[in-house]
């Protein structure tokens, strides 16, 4: 497996596909750029969230159905049709662990379903400020011994997240370890909030659309509250990583939390873990949700099913 692999833009890139680009990012700009705002009350920035979100269109076929596992209310996401799924995939949705649902992300579980053929769980794990550390990773720790507890095959096992989705996603890997639970043959990471002391952060990039460092920092107090941020399962860049599963990064070079995943990437591989970090040349944060529209969010879902066949190859 390669550790690296920037993901530059083709070179023959379509017209159509840099308009494309350009009106999403304009978009996105003018959304979310609103809704994660430090200072707004939260209900509003999760308001906001969802009708934005419903612009966002997932694939024709897909199914989603309201469940939970092992106690935890979620949303199940499955192909129409499909006869066997290749793995099962616990979803930790973004959001700054204060905002965010299986709904505001199905245009991402959909297309992971639909092209990595897998049956897929959205944790609707519970939320600061009312909620906060560690309500998220017990949630998602117990939605993972509900899929275990009933899993034919424990090695098909998945966890995958976005953003804060991404960094609670190693945290459960941590935990899962630390218990000495068998963990997930994979993790799969998008764009990973991954250090809440926010102590490897540059400048907000000029291509940024949808994160600022007020919002951010107001997240991170909601959801740490009265615990040290640079514990490790606040902040997993600070953790003992060996032992943990072969794991893909994807994230684009015009976010703010591009230092996360390079910093994750390098920390792995001393620590002995197989990891692929793909980077996403003018790509911005957790730009998969645009997969059916953008071209290179159809690229980054391709390669996670790629990486899911050569994982369960190994």
């Amino acid at each position: 497996m390669n550790p690296t692999s920037p993901m530059q833009r083709p070179a023959h890139e379509s017209r159509g596909q840099r308009v494309v680009a350009g009106v999403l990012r304009t978009v996105l700009r003018l959304t979310l750029g609103g809704t994660f705002r430090a200072g707004l009350p939260v209900e509003q920035q999760r308001s906001r969230l969802r009708q934005v979100t419903r612009l966002t269109l997932p694939p024709r076929g897909t199914r989603f159905t309201a469940g939970d596992c092992g106690g935890v209310a979620g949303e199940w996401t499955a192909a129409r049709g499909q006869a066997q799924a290749s793995a099962t995939l616990l979803y930790l949705h973004g959001g700054g662990y204060c905002t965010g649902s299986p709904a505001t992300h199905r245009a991402i579980t959909g297309h992971l379903a639909a092209t990595c053929g897998a049956r897929v769980f959205a944790a609707d794990y519970r939320l600061a400020p009312e909620h906060p550390f560690p309500a998220a990773v017990d949630d998602a720790v117990a939605a993972y011994r509900g899929l275990l507890d009933h899993a034919t095959d424990p090695a098909a096992l998945i966890v995958a997240g976005d953003s804060a989705g991404g960094g609670l996603s190693v945290a459960t890997a941590l935990r899962l370890r630390d218990l000495g639970l068998p963990g997930p043959r994979a993790l799969v990471l998008f764009s990973p909030w991954l250090d809440l002391t926010l102590a490897g952060l540059g400048p907000v990039p000029p291509g940024e659309v949808m994160l600022n460092l007020p919002w951010i920092r107001e997240c991170a107090r909601a959801y740490a509250a009265e615990h040290d941020p640079g514990e490790p399962l606040l902040s997993p860049l600070a953790a003992d990583l060996r032992g943990l599963p072969p794991t893909l990064i994807q994230v684009g070079t015009d976010e703010l939390l591009l230092p996360d995943s390079r910093r994750l990437h390098e920390r792995l591989r001393a620590a002995g873990v197989p990891v692929r970090l793909e980077e996403f040349e003018a790509r911005w944060h957790v730009f998969q949700a645009s997969a059916g529209v953008l071209a290179d969010a159809d690229r980054a879902i391709a390669s996670v099913a790629h990486f899911l066949r050569t994982t369960a190859a190994a």
